[in-house]
C-alpha cells in the first residue's frame, strides 16, 4: 500500500465530498481516481458518512487516500479509523485530535487561519495545514504565513480555488488545494465530477 503522504504529493488535491451518500461513494471516487485525484475527503457531516467512508475505501483505497473532514473530537478520530480512513482533516486545530490522528497512524490536516494555529498544529506533529478559509486570507495573507513557516511544510489552500485561481495561490507558497463545491455537490453524477476534476487537474499540471 502506498504512503497516503506519498499520493498526496504526487498529486496534492483534496476532493471534498461534502453531502455524499454512501449509494454514490464508489462511483465518485471511482471518477475523481481516474481523473487522477489521490486524496478523497467525506466530511462527518454528510449522510452516514463512515459508510461512505467504508464504501470509497472498498472501492478505491489501493489507489487513493481516503479519509474524513470535518474531524471536531478525538472520539470522531477513532471512528474514521474504523472505518478505514487514513486522512483526518479539521476546520480548526485541536492539538487532542492531531495528536490521535498521529497516534492511529493516519494523516493529519488541521485548520489553520493564523500563524499561533499554524505553529501550534506543527508542534503537535500536524502532517500539514489546511488553510481555511483560504478566500479570505488570499493568496497574500498565504504569502506572509509561509514568510514565518518551515519551507518544508505543506499548506493546502481551502476555500473559494478555481482553476483559474490556482497559479496566484501556487506563487504564494501553497502547496496544493481542498476544493470543494466547484468539483462536488450533493447527488452530482459521478460523470459530471470526473469532467470537474480533470479540469483541476489539467490546470494542476499546467503551473506546476
Amino acid at each position: 500500500m502506498t504512503d497516503p503522504l506519498a499520493w498526496m504529493d504526487e498529486l496534492p488535491l483534496v476532493a471534498i465530498l461534502r453531502g455524499l451518500t454512501p449509494e454514490d461513494a464508489a462511483s465518485v471516487g471511482e471518477a475523481l481516481v481516474e481523473a487522477g485525484f489521490r486524496c478523497l475527503e467525506v466530511p462527518l457531516n454528510s449522510p452516514r458518512p463512515l459508510e461512505s467512508i467504508s464504501r470509497m475505501v472498498e472501492a478505491v483505497g489501493d489507489r487513493a487516500v481516503v479519509g474524513a473532514g470535518t474531524v471536531l473530537t478525538v472520539e470522531a478520530t477513532r471512528a474514521v479509523a474504523q472505518a478505514g480512513g487514513r486522512l483526518v482533516i479539521s476546520p480548526g486545530m485541536d492539538a487532542a485530535v492531531i495528536r490521535e490522528t498521529k497516534a492511529l497512524g493516519l494523516v493529519s490536516l488541521p485548520g489553520v487561519f493564523t500563524p499561533t494555529e499554524a505553529f501550534q498544529a506543527l508542534a503537535a506533529g500536524a502532517d500539514g495545514l489546511k488553510l481555511f478559509p483560504a478566500e479570505i486570507a488570499g493568496p497574500a495573507g498565504l504569502k506572509a504565513l509561509r514568510a514565518v513557516l518551515p519551507a518544508e511544510t505543506r499548506v493546502l489552500a481551502v476555500g473559494g480555488v478555481s482553476p483559474e485561481t490556482m497559479g496566484d495561490w501556487m506563487q504564494a507558497g501553497a502547496a496544493g488545494f481542498g476544493i470543494g463545491g466547484a468539483l462536488y455537490k450533493p447527488g452530482d453524477s459521478a460523470a459530471v465530477v470526473g469532467e470537474r476534476a480533470r479540469t483541476f487537474v489539467e490546470a494542476w499540471r499546467r503551473i506546476r
